[in-house]
């Protein structure tokens, strides 16, 4: 592979910052309790690796970024699996709350922390894992392991891909960052814009296979969501569940739940579940609610609000929601996932600041889904789904709809690997 010298220039750049991005994770490790859990879990996994798997084992490599990166690859890994019966399954995260969450689940033989982006830890791992084949998820590109796999001959395929204009590919010294996506065999993006940029850079073994989470949420839809505690909770009430909230998205939904004399249920979803945030929120609630930690102690019938402090549960709790609201969008955090209140065919209101999230543009565009950037704005809309129900289930099927059209990524990502 040839590159310039400012290309030689920039990777030497990018190693030099990788070790010392290396350093001060251990030192910021010593005061960050999530960053100690990524700094000890990566000191671990070559040992990890040397102990699970041998020479002559076959193995196949999925990596993500994080949780949501996860979801958003699992109905593919699935089918993989099957494909691939006797191969080994190495999943590897960078995030602790990818990888603290799924440490311990049955479609993978071995969960690990991916190494810093190092010359050393891309040889080392791929020559412990010596994979048949390599799933990397939407945004995880990392140029020396990318490197080391195309120098391996690895099959290997980004999935779910989206790409913009300002990201540092694109960019005058984005060469040798772009020269890394040729390490991929075949690249499948969410949409046609990330194919045209590709394609402008000629990278032509890009196809549009959409967002394979559309395949994940659809597949809920089989499953028993039913939860004996939530319907003692809902009875025949509507419900609105607020998944994924940041503390900005609770100060809207405290002051409506003090300020409203209707006879909603709200069940609470927060993003951060830690004991003294759980305590603030609820002691901010004047009406009565229940945590669902004490929930076999409280009484949920005659409770107003019902707060999840707890992970897990969520993709099921919306199956009982009327409407829904996701957090992440009133502030810079993110907008959350919009898509699992969607399949079950219920109207979402999200923040304003959702620009980057294609789906929520979509779902926007169709009339699923409603904006706010105020109490009042909340108050307005939320009101009117009280006083007007029937209304409000027409618009949520919009939403299904919007998954059901979207649906279709996994078939067309697993007819190419058959090839």
């Amino acid at each position: 592979m040839y590159f310039s010298i400012k290309e030689i220039t920039v990777h030497f750049l990018y190693n030099i910052l990788t070790y010392i991005a290396g350093f001060h994770l251990k030192i910021i490790a010593l005061f960050h309790n999530k960053i100690k859990l990524g700094v000890q879990g990566r000191s671990k996994t070559f040992e990890k690796l040397r102990d699970s798997i041998q020479e002559n084992e076959k193995t196949i490599w999925f990596h993500c970024a994080s949780l949501g990166e996860y979801e958003q690859g699992l109905p593919v890994f699935q089918e993989i699996k099957k494909m691939y019966p006797k191969h080994k399954i190495v999943l590897s995260f960078f995030s602790p709350s990818g990888f603290e969450i799924r440490k311990e689940n049955s479609m993978a033989d071995l969960v690990v922390y991916l190494p810093l982006d190092t010359k050393t830890n891309a040889r080392k791992f791929l020559k412990l894992i010596h994979p048949d084949l390599t799933v990397f998820v939407k945004y995880e590109i990392w140029p020396n392991y990318l490197k080391e796999l195309k120098l391996r001959e690895v099959k290997t395929v980004l999935i779910s891909a989206i790409f913009r204009k300002d990201q540092s590919y694109f960019k005058s010294t984005g060469a040798f960052m772009r020269k890394s996506l040729t390490a991929f065999e075949h690249i499948f993006v969410q949409n046609n814009s990330s194919k045209e940029l590709l394609n402008k850079f000629d990278f032509n073994n890009v196809s549009i296979s959409g967002d394979t989470r559309f395949d994940r949420v659809s597949s809920q839809l089989e499953l028993n969501n039913r939860l004996d505690f939530i319907e003692t909770f809902k009875q025949e009430k509507l419900c609105m569940v607020a998944g994924s909230t940041w503390p900005e998205d609770e100060a809207i939904l405290v002051d409506y739940i003090n300020s409203s004399t209707n006879d909603l249920k709200i069940i609470i979803a927060p993003h951060n579940i830690k004991s003294q945030h759980i305590k603030k929120l609820k002691e901010s609630i004047h009406k009565t609610s229940v945590l669902f930690s004490d929930y076999e102690n409280s009484d949920l019938v005659n409770s107003n609000v019902l707060i999840l402090d707890t992970i897990g549960l969520l993709s099921m709790v919306y199956y009982y929601s009327n409407i829904a609201y996701i957090g992440g969008a009133l502030g810079k955090t993110g907008l959350h996932n919009t898509l699992e209140p969607a399949v079950f065919g219920v109207p979402i209101i999200i923040g304003s600041h959702f620009n980057k999230f294609p789906e929520a543009i979509e779902m926007i565009a169709n009339g699923g889904m409603f904006t706010i950037s105020s109490i009042d704005d909340f108050t307005t809309i939320l009101d009117d789904f009280i006083d007007n129900p029937s209304k409000y289930q027409g618009i949520g099927n919009k939403n299904a709809e919007y998954i059901r059209k979207n649906q279709g990524a996994v078939i067309q990502i697993m007819d190419f690997l058959r090839t």
